[in-house]
């Protein structure tokens, strides 16, 4: 069942569950978090309009930058404004900005320490028809491997403008990873959003909150095999817009006999370890969901966390050592098993594993 404590979205599972754009989310929040703050700039490297920038760019004229098609000079600009205190979200697709200018990023940003905000648009398979040439698949791992910078992947219209916002108010070096179509409404205004926080979105009943074990030297009990709830308990972790396909799962798993859990992890860096080893414990068996290359990503991040401190079966659906190519959204997610059926399938595969 949906975890009523988040005031998720109810329609969620319904035909009619409403889609909504993300960088219309991000245009929307960046004008607010501009009219709180008056060192909140926005750059851009000649694609305000396809980036949600626009709004920005229309209400603070004064306050946005184009640099061009010049990506290594969009962060560089961005770097140099941070440090005289300015608060830079700096713009461009995903597979130009980490993808071109990881470098500079390093270098200027991350190596500085400056809080420069990078958003990258376009990211997934879901840019569709301008194929794998614009199908930033990579930029988890990219951005992951940086000291000091976080990351971040919404999961909604309403997860963005709360990412958007609480970023602004951050000091650290930031990526915000945003898909180009629109998404299923997952959450609403009241659902909570914190930096660093995972959250259980479908849950058991009587999921209970036991204490993260402090001392991982310490051998915990693995989950009693001997029960037939722990022989079918299985918990699926997903960022992003893929997640509304993990819950979708975990409805027709749960009409399966499967006792499912799925856990919305936004914030990849830093992961949130303690809600990661609970649930391994809890389930005994996880699942990984990520618009992403199965290397480097969510589920690398994920097994990182989990096999210091508490192995269990882990199977990954991403996008397995792949290009991208053109076609229609939803195609390209089934072509690549990104979808609910394949997502059902990564748990049956992870519960045998577990037995």
């Amino acid at each position: 069942m949906l975890n009523p404590e988040l005031k998720l979205n109810q329609k969620i599972f319904e035909a009619d569950v409403e889609f909504k754009s993300m960088r219309a989310a991000l245009g929307e929040a960046l004008v607010k978090a501009g009219e709180i703050d008056g060192q909140v700039v926005a750059l851009s490297a000649d694609l305000s309009e396809s980036t949600g920038l626009l709004p920005f760019k229309n209400k603070f004229p004064e306050r946005y930058i184009e640099v061009g098609v010049a990506e290594q000079n969009l962060v560089t600009v961005a770097s140099g404004l941070a440090a005289m205190g300015k608060i830079p979200f700096a713009a461009s697709y995903a597979i130009f900005s980490p993808g071109r200018n990881w470098e500079q990023i390093r270098t200027t940003i991350c190596y500085n320490n400056v809080p420069v905000k990078l958003i990258g648009t376009h990211a997934g398979v879901n840019v569709g028809a301008d194929g794998g040439s614009h199908q930033a698949l990579e930029d988890i791992a990219l951005m992951r491997v940086l000291p000091k910078m976080v990351v971040l992947s919404p999961c909604d219209y309403f997860e963005t403008i709360k990412a958007v916002l609480a970023v602004a108010r951050t000091k650290d070096p930031t990526y915000i990873r945003l898909p180009r179509e629109k998404s299923p409404v997952i959450t609403s205004e009241e659902t909570p959003f914190e930096i660093g926080k995972a959250r259980i979105f479908y849950q058991l009943a009587g999921f209970d909150k036991e204490t993260f074990n402090p001392y991982p030297h310490i051998q915990i009990r693995k989950p009693d095999m001997k029960t037939a709830k722990d022989k079918i308990s299985v918990g699926i972790i997903a960022t992003g817009p893929l997640l509304y396909l993990a819950l979708k799962a975990a409805e027709k798993l749960e009409t399966k006999g499967r006792q499912v859990i799925v856990m919305n992890i936004s914030t990849i860096k830093p992961l949130d370890e303690e809600a990661l080893i609970h649930l391994a414990r809890k389930t005994g068996a996880l699942v990984t969901v990520e618009e992403h290359q199965v290397a480097g990503g969510l589920g690398s991040a994920v097994s990182e966390c989990v096999v210091a401190h508490f192995p269990v079966p882990i199977e990954f659906v991403a996008v397995k050592d792949k290009f991208g190519q053109s076609g229609q959204a939803d195609e390209l997610i089934t072509h690549y098993d990104l979808g609910e059926k394949d997502i059902c399938l990564a748990a049956e595969r992870v519960l045998l594993r577990k037995n």
